[in-house]
């Protein structure tokens, strides 16, 4: 056996869009990881196809959105039918601050499109690469792969994380418990063309009521990228059922089964009983029967290992949530992981993963099995709010172990929620507005936003953020700000150089005209950018009460919401919260 002692920070086992997701953060980061995968290939299976606007506001701010949206499809809406008549028509409409809508990308090709992102910061999946058993003690893990050609190799890494699904090794290694159910119900699922004259970008629904006017028969379809093609599932003739998976909790195998799958003549017969217009099928890519668990570990780790995705918690495939939560699960561990590898926080911090990302999936599973068996309807919310929650756009973690203390009026984003996005934003130098999204975009640490209307107290602040570490910090003006503040009012020095080195001064934005607040430029030490919130929008979402800072998390969410005039306090507390080192303060992250 081979025996290795690498530079690897963390080994992930799984490449699927959640393994996938977790090396992209981490290399983002600065972090080196080994990516293994048993499989010798992607399956051609297009299991996974809903993208939620919550996942491409994650892949924007990574730099992969717009790979995405030139693959993926839009997603319009749902037309429901019981028994050939439409029922109701959900319109996937997202509000106009909300700046992706709902799409569908088989998961083969979301899988590509990470698989290369990756690469291109220097991992490549090793493929048919098997996690036989592992280790673990208070200074790392000791895990036994087995390669591609046979050979067995044992590899010392500091940490680990299972993405490797359902039947998750490392789950099973740590003895983390699996709660849950099963359902009985067999489908069928098949990735064809349908010749029909539904509307194209809508899911279909449609049911057949039994005798006694219970939900019988139920095809369900969802559009794929391809004129006319569709992922259909619909529940499986007893006469297609294969056997029950030996291996699984109840003798009931989660997800897809091996074996034969059914023919384009089985789905065509259920497509003809079930669909409300005549439809000829066509085309098919693949097919499979699988099966539908809820459980949920009761803990996302112990030690230096993690689990996320599939090997934490697995539900029915209502809404699109499972490959969308496993995202979210990656980047919350990966920024976490980074802090911690790169001796910037103590390995406290790690607990927080568990603390936040438990309690969603918690919520997902018991949602997703709802609406499974009694619909959407099984929830009273209001429609908006069930399209947000949908599109994962209230996953938030107020009241937990890094939200500190809530400041802000009612109804405003506080500590722990998604930080919005906004348009309307302005420089001094581009022609067109841009989104917080676009001023985020490829930063991969923290960064603080100042919001106010007065340049003398924004530079205060800002140079408070840097006293607090090595925190970018990003200023926006008030629409109403001053545009004759005198030249000097947003300038602040450098922490980093000498103090009182006249050189050392940086201007706080881009250069702009004598009178505006953006003042002169500075020759030496880095700028804090300005943006102005020309549109009102920033202040019409965030709902600053006076002049406010944010910090916006490596995921998107807010870490700290404050006065400006408590700048150093609160960014103090926070740092706390992180279990950040007084002896290293966080860096800018730069890829390895």
């Amino acid at each position: 056996m081979a025996h290795q002692r690498s530079t690897t920070d963390v080994l992930i086992v799984g490449a699927g869009p959640v393994g996938l997701s977790a090396a992209a953060e981490l290399r983002r980061h600065g972090v080196h990881c080994r990516l293994v995968d048993r499989l010798p290939a992607r399956l051609p299976y297009a299991k996974a196809v809903g993208i939620q606007p919550r996942t491409l506001e994650l892949w924007d701010r990574m730099g992969l959105v717009r790979d995405v949206l030139e693959a993926a499809v839009p997603l319009r809406g749902q037309l429901a039918f019981v028994d050939g008549r439409e029922r109701d028509r959900i319109e996937l409409t997202m509000p106009p601050e909300v700046p992706y809508g709902f799409a569908a990308l088989p998961q083969y090709e979301t899988e590509r499109l990470l698989e290369q992102y990756v690469a291109r910061m220097g991992t490549v999946i090793e493929r048919g690469t098997e996690l036989v058993s592992f280790t673990q003690d208070r200074d790392g893990v000791t895990a036994r792969l087995r390669t591609a050609s046979g050979a067995d190799e044992e590899l010392r890494v500091p940490y680990l994380i299972g993405c490797d699904g359902a039947h998750s090794v490392v789950r099973k290694t740590l003895g983390l418990s699996f709660e849950g159910g099963a359902f009985q119900e067999e489908y069928m699922l098949g990735d064809v063309v349908a010749d029909w004259d539904l509307p194209t970008g809508y899911g279909i629904r449609s049911t057949r009521l039994g005798a006694d006017g219970s939900p019988g028969d139920v095809l369900v379809c969802i559009p794929l990228p391809g004129a006319g093609r569709y992922r259909m599932s619909m529940k499986l003739p007893p006469e297609l059922s294969p056997s029950r998976g030996a291996d699984a909790p109840d003798g009931v195998a989660h997800g897809l089964e091996g074996g034969r799958g059914p023919s384009l003549a089985d789905l065509q017969d259920v497509v003809d009983r079930l669909a409300p217009r005549p439809a000829r099928l066509s085309g098919l890519r693949w097919s499979s029967v699988f099966r539908i668990s809820h459980r949920i570990v009761d803990r996302y780790g112990r030690g230096r290992v993690f689990v996320a995705g599939d090997a934490a918690h697995i539900h029915p495939p209502t809404g699109a949530q499972g490959m969308n939560t496993g995202v979210q699960d990656a980047c919350n561990l990966a920024w976490k992981l980074a802090l911690v590898v790169r001796g910037e926080a103590e390995p406290a911090l790690l607990g927080t993963y568990d603390a936040e990302r438990r309690p969603v999936g918690e919520e997902v599973v018991g949602r997703t099995v709802r609406h499974a068996v009694r619909g959407i309807e099984a929830d009273p919310e209001d429609r908006r709010t069930l399209l947000l929650r949908e599109a994962q756009l209230l996953v938030g973690y107020r009241g937990g172990p890094l939200a500190g203390e809530p400041y802000g009026p009612e109804g405003a984003p506080r500590a722990g929620d998604r930080a919005p996005d906004c348009a309307g934003l302005t420089t001094t130098v581009a022609a067109y507005p841009l989104r917080l999204l676009d001023v985020l975009r490829g930063r991969p640490g923290h960064v603080v936003l100042l919001y106010g209307p007065d340049g003398a107290e924004l530079a205060g602040a800002a140079e408070a953020v840097r006293a607090a570490g090595d925190l970018p910090a990003i200023v926006i003006l008030a629409a109403d700000a001053d545009e004759t503040a005198g030249p000097g009012d947003l300038s602040v020095p450098d922490a980093r150089s000498t103090p009182g080195d006249p050189s050392s001064r940086g201007d706080l934005s881009s250069p702009g005209s004598p009178s505006s607040p953006v003042g002169r430029s500075v020759p030496a030490g880095p700028s804090v950018p300005v943006y102005r919130d020309t549109a009102g929008e920033f202040a019409r979402l965030y709902l600053p009460d006076g002049a406010t800072g944010l910090v916006v998390r490596p995921d998107g969410q807010l870490g700290a919401r404050f006065p400006l005039a408590g700048t150093a306090a609160a960014l103090s507390g926070y740092l706390r919260a992180l279990s950040v080192r007084q002896d290293a303060p966080l860096r800018h992250p730069v890829v390895a």
